[in-house]
């Protein structure tokens, strides 16, 4: 019998990296062209908007306030305030947070996802090494993060023509930080039994990493490069390679090594866990089950409120934070911008405040939306892995089941808008003085129809077709650019008003109109319709 080496555990790995890269092709490519898109489109939308060294003076003024700090990090180079400083600043934590989110979402899908289906078991069968699947998982990743890193300073450089060494080095920073989130997941799956334990502990390490890393910049003074607790956030170390303004490699190392020591941490624990186990053994439980278990509302309930829980979390604390720009305290800067900057005025108007107001509720409400896309989809889920077929088989009619689900995914929307989004602005606004509350909750209340009218379609899009429902996200993807830049491009209200959010209007900025809220409940409502009898006609599982 032939000696075992250390690389047999390896066996098979470019086979299934193979295998995985086609299998997810169409999902990674949405994803890699998605934030490719939103990188080009920044940095072009900063060079249109605030064209001279005078404009873009002001949005660095702006990036003195808490929030910005919270979010922006240290802010370099706010003395000279370049495309390429306001790019690292304003963009790095989201680029990392996004691609940090696709990367454990790829290597749960790819790891402790495959074991819980069991199709993990039938590879193992085969010529295939202890290790491949998570080497395979992990290289996939890697291969998607090059490519990003690539093709993203290539962008940067042409769209914004930014310096060639600040840009390679910023997006290998932000391509280097994804994959410590990836190291981070890999770790988790080896903790627990479920895919969505084991994402769910790793979105968590993601959000503590976020939040160290803004305390640790509130704390300190200024001129100050954060303070000890910055350092302890991955995010940190690629902010402070200062990229287009007194650019340094060397925090880029301490990425690396954290990958590697993830890496070596999550083989480890895999050696010392059963296959399809893990190393957080779940308790045993209540010898009976809750009441609410028994109906669909309760286990929908039951699924979802964990996902609800972060997303309240974190949309609360960032526009808590960003309301920090609203009130007495802000009102004179905010209005210097728009004096001094027409792309600036076109955007908040004449009443800069009231616009900006305005601006912000529409993020809350774009957040809230993307809630409902997401959600609504976990019905997908729960069909496609099998679930749902054993869920109907009992005394459970269709319709009472798909109610179920909406209906939880309706109040967390309605949560997320009005609580975690108007009203923590409201609070968030009340550092500055004392502030209107009823002003924020009907700005927030006017975009609930249009958060329906999402949710709806995306139910309608799963009940009648599932395998397009990706379409959904080019559309929220369309809305988040016209809702955010529409004035500036002057789009034809034909194209505008593809959008739901359009038809809402800039409220405080612009008054409401009753036609289009009852227009637009009124399309929500048909799409339900259409959803739930579509649901009912079509085979359970398509």
């Amino acid at each position: 019998m032939p000696r075992r080496t250390p690389l047999d555990s390896f066996a098979g790995t470019w086979h299934l990296t193979r295998f995985m890269l086609r299998r997810d092709r169409v999902r990674l490519t949405v994803w890699t062209v998605s934030l490719l898109a939103l990188y080009a489109y920044f940095v072009t939308a900063l060079s249109t908007v605030y064209p001279t060294a005078e404009d873009r003076q002001g949005r660095a003024d702006l990036m003195q306030q808490p929030a910005s700090v919270f979010l922006g990090g240290p802010n370099y180079g706010l003395d000279d305030y370049t495309i390429g400083a306001m790019f690292a600043n304003e963009m790095t934590l989201w680029m990392i947070a996004l691609l940090g989110v696709m990367n454990m979402f790829e290597v749960v899908r790819n790891t402790r996802a495959e074991e819980e289906s069991g199709r993990a078991e039938l590879v193992r069968s085969g010529a295939v090494g202890r290790h491949a699947a998570v080497a395979a998982s992990l290289l996939t990743v890697v291969i998607v993060n090059v490519v990003f890193a690539v093709l993203g300073s290539a962008l940067l450089v042409s769209a914004g023509d930014l310096a060639v060494e600040d840009t390679f080095a910023l997006s290998t920073a932000i391509a280097v930080s994804g994959l410590v989130f990836a190291a981070v997941a890999l770790v988790t799956s080896q903790l627990t039994t479920h895919g969505r334990g084991a994402t769910g502990l790793a979105l968590a390490v993601l959000g503590v990493s976020v939040l160290v890393r803004g305390i640790g910049d509130l704390q300190a003074g200024p001129g100050e490069h954060g303070t000890w607790l910055s350092w302890l956030s991955p995010i940190a170390w690629t902010q402070q390679m200062r990229a287009y303004v007194d650019l340094r490699w060397w925090p880029l190392a301490l990425s690396v090594v954290t990958v590697l020591v993830l890496l070596a941490l999550g083989a480890f624990l895999a050696s010392k866990r059963d296959f399809d186990g893990a190393l957080l053994a779940g308790g045993s439980g209540r010898a009976q089950a809750s009441g609410m278990l028994s109906s669909p509302l309760g286990m929908a309930w039951r699924q979802q409120r964990t996902a609800l829980f972060w997303w309240f979390l974190g949309t609360f604390v960032m526009f808590g934070a960003t309301g920090t720009y609203l009130g007495e305290g802000v009102e004179d800067m905010v209005k210097d911008l728009a004096a001094a900057n027409p792309e600036a005025a076109k955007m908040f108007g004449d009443d800069p405040l009231t616009g900006f107001l305005a601006v912000m509720i529409l993020y809350a409400a774009l957040a809230a939306s993307g809630y409902a896309i997401a959600t609504t989809l976990r019905a997908k889920s729960e069909e496609t892995e099998g679930r749902l077929e054993i869920t109907l088989a009992k005394p459970v009619s269709r319709s009472r089941w798909f109610a179920a689900h909406l209906v939880v995914v309706a109040v967390g929307a309605l949560v997320l808008t009005m609580i975690s989004g108007a009203l923590a602005l409201w609070v968030g606004a009340l550092v500055n003085g004392e502030v209107e509350v009823e002003t924020f909750l009907k700005g927030g209340a006017a975009f609930l129809p249009a958060v329906a009218v999402f949710m709806a379609l995306t139910a309608a899009l799963y009940a009648w077709i599932p395998k397009i429902t990706p379409v959904i996200w080019a559309l929220f993807a369309f809305t988040c650019i016209t809702g955010m830049f529409g004035p500036l491009f002057d789009l034809p209200d034909a194209v505008s008003g593809i959008s739901p959010i359009w038809w809402v209007g800039r409220y405080p900025q612009e008054p409401i109109e009753a036609s289009h809220m009852i227009g637009l409940s009124a399309v929500a409502l048909v799409l339900l319709v259409a959803a739930f009898l579509g649901f009912r006609r079509r085979d359970i599982p398509a």
